[in-house]
């Protein structure tokens, strides 16, 4: 159950905040690259208890156990928009063109209830409506506008500076400056 609490900013709107966090729920890690050298860990906490059905394919291609082998390590973050988003996990073809799930090739939205409410927020990328695969990003800073279109199913926990990295790496049209990779995954 979603835990929705309000208070009123400087100008009376009421404004509300999120907690999707939940004691049981997993947690998994990407290690990550820039270039050549490692920038470190991102660890996340993984919406379990609110989109069950994303949350186990994630972990399942994070820690490669699943029928179809897939797994995060070795493939890119694609796609990096300062001030937005780092978008990675084709695991078919490494350039953003691909995209596997354990349940087959593509899979159904779940729980559009979750918010892009702030930084480091863990959601599906998506081609529309029910083409979920392996295609994640992580957001930079609040998305709203993402809000209905792509399923929220966790956050970072631990990794902001990596995340960092991610960004200054990234630019306006979503070109990487220096190659971004996850060189190893896995449960945390």
């Amino acid at each position: 159950k979603m835990i929705s609490y309000f208070r009123y900013g400087r100008r009376g709107f009421a404004t509300s905040l999120y907690n999707y966090a939940h004691p049981s729920n997993p947690r998994v890690f990407l290690d990550v690259s820039r270039g050549s050298k490692s920038i470190g860990r991102l660890v996340f906490e993984l919406y379990h208890n609110h989109a069950p059905k994303t949350a186990a394919n994630f972990q399942a291609i994070c820690t490669g156990d699943n029928a179809a082998q897939l797994k995060y390590a070795g493939s890119p973050f694609h796609r990096v928009i300062k001030g937005f988003m780092a978008q990675g996990g084709d695991v078919v073809n490494h350039d953003g063109s691909g995209s596997a799930s354990i349940y087959g090739a593509r899979f159904a939205d779940e729980n559009l209830n979750l918010r892009h409410y702030k930084r480091g927020m863990l959601s599906m990328a998506n081609s529309g409506e029910h083409t979920n695969g392996s295609q994640f990003f992580v957001t930079f800073d609040k998305a709203n506008w993402l809000d209905g279109y792509h399923v929220v199913f966790g956050e970072l926990v631990e990794g902001d500076d990596v995340l960092s990295e991610i960004e200054n790496a990234g630019s306006r049209d979503g070109h990487v400056t220096e190659k971004i990779t996850i060189e190893a995954s896995g449960s945390a």
